[in-house]
């Protein structure tokens, strides 16, 4: 079987000095979380996407919730890509080391 499936990185800089900010860079940071994007480092989220369409409307659905200012990122890349990150420093989180082959993904 061929894996499909890719990872959608987001990374972003968000303004935090005023309330106003803060308040901003917190709802981003709940989307994500509330889309499954787990974070793996700060201001870094990763989440799996089961085809194309699925990473589209993944994006789409980021656009649609943008903060009012900052500096936002998004990368494509596929699962065999993803696995190749290496980890210089540090460690992988507990979310992060699960793998697609021990999740169960339901369309």
């Amino acid at each position: 079987m061929i894996n499909r499936y890719m990872r959608l990185l987001v990374f972003f800089d968000l303004p935090v000095v005023t309330e106003k900010d803060k308040k901003n860079y917190q709802k981003f940071r709940n989307f994500l979380l509330d889309n499954s994007f787990i974070m793996i480092q700060y201001s870094v989220y990763v989440r799996i996407c089961r085809n194309q369409d699925d990473l589209e409307k993944h994006i789409n659905r980021i656009k649609s919730n943008l903060p009012p200012e900052g500096n936002i990122r998004l990368l494509q890349v596929t699962e065999k890509q993803y696995e190749k990150m290496e980890v210089l420093r540090g460690q992988k989180s507990t979310d992060e080391q699960f793998s697609i082959d021990n999740m169960l993904i339901f369309d």
